[in-house]
């Protein structure tokens, strides 16, 4: 009788039996080792991957150093610490808004033009190495359910932040 007592019982030593992969654990490692690439290979030409994504975005229209953070996903200290590494570099300058006194635009220089499309090559390759392994028809599965998973089925590119008035 005991010995059918703990077949019968549960057992409280194991871990819970998964029943889907675990996709967060894939995601982030695949994510980490994706951006250790990308920083080194851009840092073979002295930028981040920050101060690349901030030229990008800067050279596709005036903005502001709040809208270039809020698109980058910086918050406002490591903004200006890349604007700061940006000016220092003479790939950008921070100017006057035309339209807001109180604002300053982050103008690309020449220079700084000429690696944001150096920058865009390397982060091009680099992609391109990460789905290398990939059809073109799963490549383009696996980008698309990407976006999926992030809330955007479709690359939208930079958009333009708008606040609310204040009345």
């Amino acid at each position: 009788m005991a010995a059918r007592e703990r077949t019968a019982a549960p057992d409280r030593t194991g871990a819970p039996e998964r029943t889907e992969r675990d996709i967060t654990g894939l995601l982030n490692m695949a994510g980490h080792a994706l951006s250790n690439r990308l920083g080194a290979a851009l840092a073979d030409i002295d930028l981040t991957p920050r101060m690349q994504c901030v030229l990008i975005h800067a050279l596709q229209e005036d903005r502001t150093q709040i809208q270039l953070a809020a698109l980058a996903d910086l918050d406002k200290t490591t903004m200006v610490s890349t604007v700061d590494d940006l000016e220092q570099r003479g790939l950008a300058e921070r100017r006057p808004s035309a339209t807001d006194r109180r604002a300053r635009i982050i103008a690309v220089t020449d220079k700084g033009r000429a690696a944001a499309e150096e920058g865009q090559r390397i982060v091009d390759r680099v992609h391109a190495e990460a789905l290398g392994a990939l059809s073109p028809a799963d490549r383009a599965a696996f980008v698309a359910a990407l976006g999926a998973l992030a809330g955007t089925p479709k690359d939208p590119g930079p958009q333009p932040i708008r606040r609310a008035r204040g009345r």
